[in-house]
């Protein structure tokens, strides 16, 4: 779940607006809603509480004392056109003595975001707060998700790319907050796909083949995958008795991802198209099409 705004100096009834969230997550649980607004309110200098109201629209917000390490989260997550994904996140949370993780006015859980800490472009939380298991009266080993749903408006294509993981602990009475981010970095990815098609076949041996496919992508606008163009792709050939791909030639990806070229057919194998992937797109290859050569 995100907010996309600009996290600036706001009080008031404008803190509120900044904080609009998609009708589809009115279920949410209070944590998700909640770290939203202290995730932008902490930016301003402001408690959560002191957002909502405009008489106290000028209180600040007190650090809880909270601290994140060892935060762990997966090195790309790939995200389809639409659908629901997520990522397991998890850290050390250290504490003060006095307090009480299991109490149902605390709450912490990671997030991700695009940008500067500060003013990020967007965040993205999961939609429940991590749970923690102590380890002493002032640390705990926690666990949280991110969830992300690109069919509501969770991400626009140039959001992907490289993200930075924080973590956020909030107590609900006060709306008080601590906020820590550059606890790490992942990839937030379009999901690619790839296909293949050798023909004709049977074929003749040293006779030509037609080797066509395409390469797609989510586009999380349209919740519907693309054509990925101008992308470097490499031909591969697999002996019908071997478990290994060889490089036949590599070839471009058309204006509309499509691919297409031509081989000469020696044995009977398994042709396929393989991408290597880009800080955006994960890698792919296609299942192999086998060609039967006479």
């Amino acid at each position: 779940m995100r907010i996309r705004a600009t996290v600036a100096a706001v009080s008031g009834a404008l803190a509120l607006s900044a904080l609009a969230v998609p009708a589809s997550h009115a279920a949410d649980s209070a944590w998700s809603v909640q770290a939203q607004a202290a995730k932008t309110a902490a930016a301003s200098g402001q408690s959560v509480s002191s957002a909502k109201s405009a008489r106290a629209a000028d209180a600040a917000a007190a650090d809880l004392g909270v601290t994140f390490s060892n935060l762990k989260v997966a090195k790309a997550i790939k995200v389809g056109a639409a659908g629901h994904y997520s990522t397991t996140v998890t850290y050390t949370l250290t504490h003060g003595a006095n307090y009480d993780l299991t109490s149902d006015d605390f709450a912490n859980g990671p997030y991700l975001y695009k940008g500067d800490f500060e003013t990020p472009d967007t965040v993205l939380f999961g939609y429940d707060a991590a749970t923690c298991n102590a380890t002493s009266t002032t640390t705990a080993n926690c666990s949280g998700k991110i969830d992300i749903t690109p069919g509501e408006d969770d991400l626009l294509n140039v959001d992907a790319g490289k993200w930075s993981a924080g973590a956020l602990a909030l107590q609900y009475s006060t709306g008080d907050v601590s906020d820590q981010g550059a606890l790490g970095t992942t990839l937030v990815q379009r999901l690619s796909k790839l296909t293949v098609n050798a023909a004709p076949e049977p074929v003749k041996k040293g006779k030509t083949i037609t080797v066509t496919g395409k390469l797609s992508r989510a586009n999380w606008e349209t919740n519907k995958y693309a054509g990925y163009a101008t992308q470097k792709v490499v031909l591969q050939f697999r002996k019908k008795t071997s478990s290994t791909y060889t490089n036949v030639k590599g070839i471009t990806s058309s204006s509309t991802g499509t691919l297409k070229t031509t081989t000469k057919a020696t044995v009977d194998g398994y042709y396929r198209f393989t991408f290597a992937g880009t800080t955006t797109t994960p890698a792919v290859s296609a299942a192999g099409d086998y060609v039967d050569v006479k």
